[in-house]
């Protein structure tokens, strides 16, 4: 340890806070909190700790640290998850926004409820049922639809004009058709309120009416409704059957439990709800926590805000912030909650039970484990290395150029974050100032836009890269560096050539070798061919849109708006040859003359 650490260390505060390690370039490396912030972080360094090996990894590579105090756990907790998300440290729990569970949601306090999915957890006045693991949202919504006929529209009531009809559903019988007054305020709440008591877990009526549709349905010979019906019927019994034995009432619980082999860590999420299991997962984690308690605190941290969760959570492991967390999950779920490790009885067990999910997980799936590992954040790590980066690679973009002689040129950028896929992250790109098939000159195009847009740091396209990279030689590296001092801004770049796989970096004309089988490579590769799939997806969509205006600009009687509603249904040239005069006609705006005029054209 240098000096300076050593003085650092000495001159920590008894006071909460958060501490961040950096490594020699400058790289944040983790972020984690504190009650008090000296003996956390002076246990990182203490010799004689008994360390995990993972906390053993991140020290290796640690060459300084600094602390931010705060006024109190609580405020220490909400600045670490902000931090993380703005830092993305290798090293720290990161759980993907797209893990969220769908729910079925309803504003009790409007005048004619509806129920509709969401994905998103606010503090509003709707209230939300789920998550839903079996099934999906739109199965839950389609037997409500088939015993409680609710509204699904948006239409305001009080302005509708005189002659409103009520739409299709009221006459498939899926709807009330309260717009038109055919049912009372009072009797849709009685409608809303059997509907309420189902998600809740009541589902005596909605069995009872699924089964005579399911038989009247059958008696009738739709056999396909019938068989509908019976799927339903089919998954709410899945999910009536997990029901747990030793609770005898409706409570709504979360576990967690947390399992660690000193390497490799996993915590189980088990759901109850209604006195039944909704699911249980498990969770692989990357977090350098100092003890399993920390790994937990942290991941409840930011679980929390992906999760609807109930108001008493209880863990395997006492956690030393328990309050601060309580009053974390309360400000976001906005219910009053409950952290609490038991010790004893029906939660012992249930908790007991949710460790030994997260054990069985981590011995059978360690291989598995080790090989995401490795193929993520290991070759994120590995490619800092080989290369010799001055900042660790977190976030990779790569772009490439599709187009056949220079016509419907486009770009795609796909993002990988710490290793893997970020596809809510990917962009695409038309090629609006080049002429013909030049792709140098493209590919220089595309990352001015990109750069000019870092410049304004307007957040279109996310956080600033850690690394670009570009398909191709030493020819494309070279017109993203022009692009890149033109506007002015610093960003590592490297290129990726598809014959030998070799990888140019500036300030060389000489290739880098990578090793064939190093995961730094396979991590180049994957992330090359993921922009390749994007940008001749986009390519196509758009040569076949293009292919059939242009085709179709002589056909008399076929205007703007008609070859917009032939592209509309038929997406491809080779679709609308193989259409007859008759499909051809169905379409929307066209005649019949039209449509026969239009056919002896592609024909002849």
């Amino acid at each position: 340890m240098n000096v300076d650490l050593r003085t650092k260390l000495k001159n920590l505060p008894d006071e909460p806070g958060v501490y961040i390690m950096y490594d020699a370039d400058g790289n944040v490396l983790y972020v984690g909190k504190a009650k008090i912030l000296k003996n956390r972080v002076r246990q990182y360094f203490h010799s004689s700790a008994d360390k995990p090996e993972k906390v053993l990894a991140m020290l290796s590579h640690v060459a300084d640290f600094k602390y931010i105090i705060t006024a109190s756990e609580t405020d220490a907790l909400s600045l670490e998850n902000t931090l993380i998300k703005k830092y993305t440290p290798p090293y720290n729990i990161l759980l993907k926004d797209d893990k969220q569970y769908p729910y079925v949601k309803v504003n009790l306090r409007a005048d004619f409820p509806k129920f509709v999915s969401t994905r998103k957890l606010q503090k509003d006045k709707w209230r939300y049922f789920g998550p839903i693991t079996q099934g999906g949202a739109k199965s839950f919504l389609d037997i409500l639809g088939s015993v409680f006929p609710t509204v699904t529209c948006n239409y305001n009531f009080d302005k509708l004009p005189k002659n409103f009809r009520p739409c299709l559903n009221y006459h498939i019988g899926r709807c009330c058709a309260p717009c038109v007054g055919k049912v009372t305020k009072e009797e849709y709440r009685n409608i809303v309120n059997r509907a309420v008591a189902f998600l809740q877990g009541d589902d005596g009526e909605v069995r009872q009416v699924l089964q005579k549709k399911m038989i009247d349905a059958s008696e009738k010979m739709q056999y396909e409704q019938a068989l509908t019906y019976k799927r339903y019927l089919q998954l709410i019994d899945k999910i009536g059957q997990q029901r747990i034995a030793v609770l005898n009432k409706f409570v709504d619980y979360d576990m967690f439990a947390v399992a660690s082999d000193g390497k490799n860590c996993v915590v189980n999420h088990t759901m109850i709800r209604g006195g039944k299991i909704v699911f249980s997962e498990n969770n692989d984690v990357s977090d350098a926590g100092i003890d399993e308690a920390q790994t937990l605190s942290s991941f409840l941290a930011e679980y929390c805000q992906l999760v609807k969760l109930s108001g008493e959570i209880y863990t395997n492991a006492e956690l030393p912030d328990a309050e601060e967390l309580q009053q974390l999950i309360t400000e976001k779920t906005g219910a009053k909650t409950v952290v609490y490790c038991p010790k004893m009885g029906d939660k012992k067990r249930l908790v007991d039970m949710s460790y030994r999910n997260a054990v069985e997980y981590l011995t059978k799936s360690r291989t598995e484990m080790e090989k995401r590992y490795n193929s993520t954040h290991g070759a994120v790590l590995q490619l800092k290395e080989l290369l010799h980066l001055k900042k660790l690679p977190t976030r990779v973009e790569c772009y490439d150029i599709s187009n056949v002689q220079g016509v419907d040129k486009v770009a795609s950028m796909v993002v990988f974050t710490n290793g893997q896929k970020d596809a809510s992250q990917y962009r695409r790109f038309k090629i609006k100032t080049v002429e013909g098939a030049n792709d140098f000159a493209s590919m220089r195009e595309v990352l001015l836009r990109r750069f000019e847009r870092m410049k304004e740091d307007d957040g279109v396209f996310g956080k600033t890269p850690d690394l670009i990279v570009v398909d191709g030689g030493l020819g494309q590296l070279d017109y993203a560096r022009q692009a890149m001092e033109e506007s002015g801004v610093q960003v590592q770049l490297v290129s990726l050539a598809k014959q030998e796989e070799l990888v140019y970096t500036l300030g060389t004309s000489q290739p880098t070798f990578l090793p064939r089988n190093s995961f730094a490579l396979n991590l180049l590769i994957n992330v090359r061919d993921e922009s390749h799939r994007f940008a001749i997806t986009y390519f196509r969509k758009l040569h076949n849109k293009s292919s059939i205006k242009s085709v179709l600009q002589d056909v008399p009687g076929v205007g703007e708006k008609r070859r917009i509603e032939l592209h509309r249904k038929f997406k491809s040239m080779d679709a609308l040859k193989a259409a007859t005069v008759e499909e051809i006609a169905e379409t929307r705006g066209m005649t019949k003359p039209v449509a026969e005029a239009l056919y002896k054209y592609l024909h002849d």
